[in-house]
């Protein structure tokens, strides 16, 4: 089987385009594939974090992932600063990458925004540990969006240096893959935006530990437009919060915008709107009561994150010791 790495900040309890846009597909992936999941808490940190507020988001994404499937025996689950291998070749790799390549990288430019001076050095070479993140374990596969296709480029763009500067094929190429049919969820106050935690309303988000009271309230309160619901996709142009919540439901059912109109169009939003929130409770209650419980015993939780380690460091320590040897570093 192919392996797989993917890894997610640790924000907290993920929001429902979390789940359908990444999570959902990462449980999917288990059942073919050799499957490594990171908490990536030493991104998190390339912005200011209150510490113990981190270690708390750190248990709450860790329970939510593994109530939503993720398997921790079979597949491995961890949290990044407990295993060294990776800031090891991190290092490396920030020998390796050009100032160039990282110059390009349009994420950088996002979010210093406009006082690039003032943003981190960790901000800056992120892109070279997301690098050491994949190739430290010799993934071949990382599940992505659109707008993480540029650091696959640039991970292959530094092993290939690597490879060429120390005359190996020590690391292998990676593809970035794209899986499932909601990859964008949007804020449901504003179609035009993704789906944020971040967002000035609560009202935006669904979190996957919301209850059947919060979700059914967000979804009454969901932007719409006056229209009634279409009979096919076509209808759906130029009215981004119909299309948006329409997706919802398709990606929730496994189906597309034309199977869900086939069946709710010509309704008005109210009937679509109480069928889409007994959806939601139905498929976000079991992830939500599961949360809780594993958040409960934190000790059980952790060990399961300290065992996921472990067996991430037997990969990954002997990768970056032959790195090390590689590049000529004495070992005592």
């Amino acid at each position: 089987m192919q392996r797989i790495f993917s890894g997610i900040q640790p924000s907290g309890i993920p929001h429902l385009g979390n789940y359908l846009g990444a999570v959902r597909n990462w449980v999917a992936l288990q059942k073919d594939h050799d499957c490594i999941y990171c908490v990536v808490d030493l991104h998190a940190i390339t912005m200011w974090q209150d510490p113990a507020q981190l270690a708390n988001q750190t248990r709450e994404l860790a329970a939510s992932l593994i109530a939503c499937g993720i398997d921790p025996q079979g597949s491995i689950l961890f949290h990044q600063s407990a295993v060294h291998a990776h800031t090891r070749l991190a290092w490396i790799f920030n020998c390796v990458a050009r100032m160039g390549w990282l110059n390009r990288m349009t994420q950088f430019k996002d979010k210093a925004g406009k006082d690039r001076e003032a943003a981190s050095t960790g901000l800056f070479v992120y892109p070279n540990l997301m690098a050491a993140d994949i190739l430290v374990y010799h993934a071949t596969r990382v599940p992505v969006g659109d707008d993480q296709r540029q650091h696959i480029e640039l991970t292959n763009d530094i092993a290939q240096k690597f490879n060429h500067d120390f005359a190996t094929d020590f690391f292998p190429a990676v593809e970035g893959v794209i899986l499932g049919p909601a990859a964008r969820v949007m804020s449901l106050r504003d179609g035009a935006k993704k789906m944020s935690k971040s967002d000035a309303s609560e009202m935006a988000s669904i979190l996957l530990t919301d209850d059947a009271d919060t979700i059914a309230l967000k979804i009454r309160r969901a932007k719409t437009d006056p229209e009634p619901l279409p009979s096919e996709p076509a209808g759906l142009e130029g009215r981004p919060e119909a299309r948006n919540l329409v997706g919802i439901y398709a990606a929730l059912t496994d189906s597309d915008h034309a199977g869900v109109l086939r069946v709710h169009g010509g309704q008005g939003f109210g009937a679509f709107k109480a069928s889409l929130t007994e959806l939601l409770v139905d498929k976000l209650g079991p992830i939500a009561t599961e949360t809780r419980r594993l958040l409960a015993d934190r000790a059980t939780l952790e060990g399961m994150l300290a065992a996921g380690a472990a067996r991430a460091a037997a990969i990954s320590t002997p990768i970056a010791d032959e790195a090390e040897r590689l590049v000529g570093f004495l070992k005592v």
